[in-house]
């Protein structure tokens, strides 16, 4: 008698929490949200969020606090996220560098990318811009292509650095388009724009803020955009994968919580996220960092980040790629 008490008890108590998170979620948020951003203050992930978080307090009727934790290329943001109650009340902006390459080049990352979070929306994307010297042979995609094969292993691209999405571009170019193109990696793409100005390096897939300032003084050449389609970002640019097919290579950018936020706190989120999005003032800002908006479903979230960490899995592992 006494254990079928005890049993009745412990159901009736864990119903009593079952109905109580239940209204929790359903009035959420009744506090303000904490938005982890994994990288240092003043990078595009962090203005990104400082653009998104304004109106997004609007939306959820709360304040989003911005709160950044820098360390180890976002693992450390990330891995606080994680670790975080999942309330709805610490919220992640992270990117692929944290979620689809990352895991890819560090088995040893103190997350699961997958299982240890939960996908809420991807907000934008920032296509890359393929740059050759003014004195390059090429004057489109094909001819650079037709050119490299003509002159294979005599021909370098400039990255950021060892396993960043600068290589990454190019490596995915290069394996598409069956090149020899020698890596010559630099601390950052800007150390890299004087060498391949003078000619001392051949091509660089930068970033559109940072390269297409270049190509409108005049000192480089834009050949394309690493994004499927035409951009209004990079107006007159063609897509490399009119001549690649399928290629493509961007930054994204996406919000997360921990494993186990509940789908009404999803819900709420990911609704308030699609309608910021469509923010004049926001578009504005967010092109102005050169990202595309983007929004949708949860589940057209996780598609995407199960397909660019499959594609870079790829070519991590097939060009033997590595942080050192």
């Amino acid at each position: 008698m006494e254990k079928r008490n005890w049993l009745r008890s412990l159901c009736a108590s864990a119903l009593v929490l079952l109905v109580w998170g239940g209204a929790q979620a359903q009035n959420y948020p009744t506090k303000p949200v904490r938005l982890i951003v994994p990288f240092p203050a003043g990078g595009a992930t962090d203005l990104f969020a400082r653009t998104l978080s304004q109106k997004l307090s609007e939306k959820m009727g709360a304040s989003l606090v911005v709160e950044n934790r820098p360390g180890a290329g976002g693992t450390l943001g990330s891995d606080l996220a994680a670790k975080a109650s999942p309330d709805g009340y610490t919220l992640l902006l992270s990117t692929s560098s944290t979620h689809s390459i990352g895991p890819n080049l560090n088995p040893r990352m103190p997350y699961d990318a997958v299982k240890d979070f939960t996908p809420i929306s991807q907000v934008g994307n920032a296509p890359s811009i393929m740059l050759v010297p003014n004195s390059s042979p090429a004057k489109t995609v094909k001819e650079w292509i037709d050119y490299a094969k003509k002159n294979p292993g005599r021909l370098n691209y400039a990255s950021s650095g060892n396993g960043t999405i600068v290589q990454l571009s190019a490596e995915l170019f290069k394996a598409q388009a069956d090149l020899f193109v020698v890596h010559i990696p630099y601390k950052g793409t800007a150390l890299a724009i004087p060498d391949l100005v003078s000619g001392k390096v051949d091509v660089l897939f930068d970033s559109l803020p940072t390269g297409l300032p270049h190509v409108r003084d005049g000192r480089l050449r834009a050949l394309g955009v690493t994004s499927l389609k035409p951009t209004a970002l990079a107006p007159g640019v063609q897509p490399i994968a009119e001549v690649l097919p399928g290629y493509e290579s961007n930054t994204w950018f996406g919000l997360f919580g921990p494993k186990g936020l509940p789908p009404e706190v999803v819900s709420r989120v990911n609704a308030a996220a699609n309608q910021v999005l469509q923010d004049p003032e926001v578009i504005d800002k967010l092109q102005r960092l050169g990202i595309e908006p983007v929004g949708g479903t949860p589940a057209q979230f996780s598609a995407m980040l199960a397909k660019e960490s499959a594609k870079w899995k790829k070519i991590i592992t097939e060009r033997k790629i590595t942080l050192e």
